[in-house]
């Protein structure tokens, strides 16, 4: 009886896994990949611009992070950590920025509330740049996946994290960063 019990366990655990999977696989960009460069419609504590990752990378890494909707429960907790760890990715030398398929109305709302006027949002009504990622969600493509990238000032991917789950998104994108820093410091 155990071992049908220990079979059944690790099998369904096994099922389970492969059920969850897809929703955090994906044909992501990985490091070393070229950041696809885009412009796009933003705004930063209500304000909206025209922001450039190009010009963005003028001024140091950037952390592009895609979420699935503003002010849902997990994009909310994410945008909050994002908010609270502003400085430390400024005393690393990046920037932030969060993307999603929600139109400029609701991103103005989210960027003060949720982002706490402390980095831009940008919109992807049309999931151009979601897709020129590979950031999409399997069983939604306009949607986004919860995907970060670290992006080197040379264009290049430096790192590259999918969940769903918000809460290791913030901790390893800087730590990627202080690695890369470290790196490049060091030659």
């Amino acid at each position: 009886m155990k071992s049908r019990l220990s079979s059944f366990m690790v099998g369904g655990a096994f099922a389970i896994a492969a059920a969850v999977h897809p929703l955090t696989a994906g044909a992501t960009l990985k490091p070393g990949d070229p950041a696809p460069d885009f412009t796009a419609q933003a705004s930063l504590g209500g304000n909206v611009y025209d922001y450039s990752l190009a010009d963005a990378l003028r001024k140091g890494p950037v952390v592009l992070y895609f979420y699935p909707a503003a002010f849902t429960k997990g994009c909310t907790i994410e945008a909050h950590e994002f908010a609270e760890a502003v400085d430390q990715y400024k005393a690393e030398g990046a920037t932030v920025i969060g993307v999603s398929h929600d139109n400029i109305d609701t991103l103005k709302k989210f960027s003060v509330s949720e982002c706490r006027s402390k980095f831009p949002v940008a919109a992807d009504a049309d999931s151009k740049i979601i897709r020129s990622y590979d950031a999409s969600m399997p069983m939604k493509s306009t949607m986004a996946n919860r995907v970060s990238y670290v992006i080197a000032p040379d264009g290049k991917v430096i790192y590259e994290y999918t969940s769903l789950s918000p809460d290791q998104h913030v901790a390893n994108t800087l730590q990627a960063l202080r690695d890369w820093n470290a790196k490049h410091k060091a030659q």
